[in-house]
This record gives C-alpha cells, sequence and structure tokens, in this order.
C-alpha cells in the first residue's frame, strides 16, 4: 500500500498576540499569509482577467473554485479532458475548491439530506442531483485543486440547538467519510500503477476539515474535537456570516481559533468585510474568502482607505481625485471618480471591471500591509488605527 504524501507545508515567521504571519507552501507556489483569496465560482474571478490577478497590481498566489458549479456546469468530463481545471481556465497558480455543501444548503427548500448525501434540484436545468461526501472528493480529484474542503452541512445561524447539533454530527460523519474516500483517489493510482487514475494526486492535494455547529460554542468546540480525531491538513471554521449577529460569530472564533492546531492553517470561509479580516486575524485566522471585492465592484462600491464609497453618487459627478489616495493600483493611478461614476452612470461594463479590479487590490494590499505589521511587530497600532478609520467611515 502506497503512503499518502504531505501536499503542503505551513511555517509560522512570527506572531503578534494570537495574530500570525506565515508561509503556506504547495506544489504551485507559496502563498504569504495571512492571505485573502478571491472567489471564482465558476473558474473565473467575475469581472477582472488572470493576467491582472498574477500581476503586481494584485499578485493573488491563490483563488478559490466552486465543486458544485462546477460538477453541473461544464460537467467533469469536460474538464477532465482539459487535464484538469487549471488547465481548463488557463490558472497555474494554487486552487482551493469548496465541497459544494454551502452552495447546496443555499438551496433551502429544494433539498433533501439524509444520511447518505443530498438530493436537490439543479439550478441549471431542474434536474435531480445527488451530491455526497464520496461525489463531493470525486468531482474535486478530477478539478485536482491544491486545497480540498471536506463535504459538511451548514446549519443557519439562528438554528435551535437541537438542529445545530443534527448539523454538526453529520458534518461529522461526513467528514469521516470524506477523509476516507479522499485518501483512496489519491493512492489508488500508486496502488494500480495506472497513470490514468489519480496516481498524480499524491502528494499534491491537501484535506481540509470543516467545524460547524452554528452560534453554540459548545458545539463549535465538540465539532473541532471530531476534526482532530479524523485529522486534516488545515482546519476551517464554516457556518458563519449566514445571518447570526456579528457579536455571535468573534464569540465563536474566540471559542475556536485557540484550540485548533498551531501548525496548521485555519481558514475562515465566506468572510468577509476589510474590518472582519483584520480582526479575524487578530484572533488567529490566516486565510479568508469573500464574493463582497468582486460583487460590491459590480454594483458600483468600492472599498477604500477611508470606508465604503458608492461611485454612483452625485458628489462624485466632478471629483476629479482616485477613488483612494492612499491607493498605488493601475485604477487609481489613471482614473478619477467622476470618470469612475460616469461609467456606472452610463452602463459601461468597464465601470464594474474597474470597480473589481480596485477592490481586488485593496483586499489584497489590506493582508499585505496586516502581514507586515505582524513581522515588524505593529500590528495593534495598524489593527487600532484600521478599525477606527472603518468606524469613524460608517463602514
Amino acid at each position: 500500500m502506497a503512503e499518502m504524501k504531505p501536499a503542503i507545508t505551513f511555517e509560522i515567521e512570527a506572531f503578534s498576540g494570537q495574530a500570525r504571519a506565515g508561509l503556506l507552501k504547495t506544489r504551485r507556489g507559496v502563498i504569504e499569509t495571512p492571505v485573502f483569496m478571491p472567489v471564482g465560482t465558476a473558474g473565473t474571478v467575475k469581472g477582472i482577467r488572470f493576467e491582472e490577478l498574477e500581476g503586481k497590481d494584485l499578485d493573488a498566489r491563490i483563488i478559490l473554485a466552486n465543486t458544485y458549479h462546477l460538477w453541473l456546469r461544464p460537467g467533469v468530463e469536460t474538464i477532465k479532458l482539459s487535464g484538469g481545471l487549471h488547465r481548463f481556465i488557463g490558472w497555474d497558480r494554487a486552487l482551493l475548491t469548496d465541497s459544494g455543501g454551502f452552495q447546496v444548503w443555499s438551496l433551502g427548500a429544494v433539498r433533501k439530506i439524509s444520511e447518505e448525501g443530498t438530493v436537490f434540484r439543479s439550478h441549471v436545468d431542474g434536474s435531480l442531483q445527488f451530491l455526497s461526501p464520496e461525489i463531493s472528493m470525486e468531482v474535486q480529484a478530477a478539478l485536482g485543486s491544491e486545497i480540498v474542503m471536506v463535504f459538511d452541512e451548514c446549519a443557519p445561524g439562528n438554528a435551535s440547538a437541537a438542529d445545530a447539533r443534527r448539523s454538526m454530527e453529520l458534518t461529522a460523519r461526513w467528514a469521516n467519510r470524506s477523509r476516507a474516500k479522499f485518501a483512496e483517489l489519491q493512492l489508488q493510482g500508486a496502488d494500480a500503477g495506472r497513470k490514468e487514475s489519480h496516481a498524480d494526486l499524491n502528494g499534491k492535494q491537501a484535506l481540509f476539515g470543516i467545524v460547524q455547529g452554528a452560534s453554540y460554542r459548545e458545539l463549535r468546540r465538540e465539532s473541532l474535537e471530531r476534526m482532530l480525531e479524523i485529522g486534516f491538513d488545515g482546519y476551517a471554521v464554516g457556518g458563519l456570516s449566514v445571518g447570526e449577529e456579528k457579536s455571535v460569530m468573534w464569540e465563536v472564533i474566540d471559542e475556536v481559533a485557540p484550540l485548533m492546531p498551531t501548525s496548521q492553517p485555519r481558514y475562515l470561509m465566506g468572510v468577509g468585510t476589510p474590518e472582519d479580516l483584520v480582526e479575524s486575524v487578530a484572533r488567529g485566522i490566516d486565510m479568508f474568502d469573500c464574493v463582497l471585492p468582486t460583487r460590491n465592484g459590480r454594483n458600483g462600491q468600492a472599498f477604500t482607505t477611508w470606508g465604503r464609497l458608492n461611485v454612483k453618487n452625485a458628489q462624485w459627478a466632478n471629483d476629479t481625485r482616485p477613488l483612494d489616495e492612499s491607493c498605488e493600483c493601475s485604477v487609481c493611478r489613471r482614473h478619477s471618480r467622476a470618470f469612475l461614476r460616469h461609467l456606472h452612470q452610463t452602463g459601461e461594463m468597464l465601470a464594474g471591471i474597474l470597480l473589481t479590479h480596485h477592490n481586488l487590490a485593496f483586499f489584497l494590499d489590506t493582508m499585505r500591509r496586516v502581514r507586515q505589521s505582524i513581522l515588524s511587530g505593529d500590528f495593534p497600532n495598524y489593527r487600532r488605527e484600521f478599525i477606527e478609520r472603518m468606524r469613524a467611515s460608517g463602514e
């Protein structure tokens, strides 16, 4: 029986309280943490070319792709014919794929959950579909991402204690099945000696467990204990920012982050605003993703050093300043608020493209500044000044 090789390594370079600056090494390069990961739902980060994501403005080292969406369209076979997701989309840096669990949860009443998995109707054509831990692992193996997420069940933030426990326990059982299937897929090619199977994935894909339990801290602790018993390459906190109060999110992170292994990456899924990112880093989180920079950019909103700016507002009609006078991105170096408002008001697609570029630059640069402040020992001051600016602006 072949042995599984480590797919990632994680080295912490500096601490500042609970905050950590580290290096996450994958087969496709080194990722400096804390890190924000742009979301590429259908294999593309909306409104921006990969050349820009790779350029010096953004220099994104890792992006997300969505297992659920890619499984339904274009389908696994199409991606396999291209040699995996990296080749299919033309992205040679690291990828993290989610499991599809959150997307199925977001379908709400049109899904039916059982021990085996989830039955639901496709949002593409209404066809009946079934997704399980084993199928999710098979799809993510075919996609070939560097980081794979276990298939989980997400309870809403306002779930009752009984419902949250049922969801958490099901997630734990599914995580065990995900781990077993993942190991089988990683090793079967090496044992059989067949190149066309998954032999090339051994040592190239890492698997992260997901902590669930809604707003109940004791359930979150129990969920983490179960994930640790199974054993993963990294650990994520899921099921937050799904309707609960912000104070509840901080309580959950304060509860579980210190209990996560120090030597492995910690990932907060689907969160959040720039303020959320900085506050979560202070609580020991290393990895983040969120659709806010791209979604808000398409809707005319820019994130800046002094809070959010809506270009649709009439006050910017004759403003010749850049979106953010402290920003060095190519959009701020070249274009004015007045021009960006003009583009948005006239319905030009370039408005969303430029605002998306700036927003991603702001999120990624914020994480770089946070990292540097941890390395230099100045993170407490950086955090205080950043949060004060956001609060003063009404963020």
